[in-house]
């Protein structure tokens, strides 16, 4: 891992271990340069933030979000943390669990339409 230390390193390890279900579905979908070629890694440290999938190369994060975002303090952590990110000139996108199960094609289209429209 870039400049990170063995806890980073530890915790990355561990959040790659333990997927959720919807995680594990779009890694499915994402890993091996399976979507346009474009390589993404999971859990990497960013700050004091861990992005869900990240593409470097595009500066673009996807974020996989299950029913505990949905709390008035959850929502607000999550904005605070992608403000954090913007600010590194991050990209976000965020797709929901749901979105994952039921429609994992068009979160995929959706991310390879971010991919390729860069700022």
């Amino acid at each position: 891992m870039r400049n990170a230390d063995i806890a980073t390193t530890s915790r990355a390890r561990e959040l790659r271990q333990k997927p959720s279900n919807a995680e594990r579905l779009l890694w499915g979908a994402l890993r091996g340069r399976r979507l346009g070629a474009y390589k993404f890694v999971r859990q990497a440290p960013i700050g004091p933030f861990f992005a869900d999938f990240l593409c470097r190369a595009h500066m673009l994060i996807v974020e996989v979000d299950g029913a505990t975002h949905s709390t008035e303090e959850q929502i607000s952590y999550d904005r605070r943390r992608e403000a954090f990110l913007r600010g590194l000139g991050y990209r976000v996108v965020r797709v929901g669990n749901t979105e994952i199960y039921e429609y994992l094609e068009g979160v995929v289209e959706t991310i390879f339409a971010a991919l390729r429209a860069e700022v």
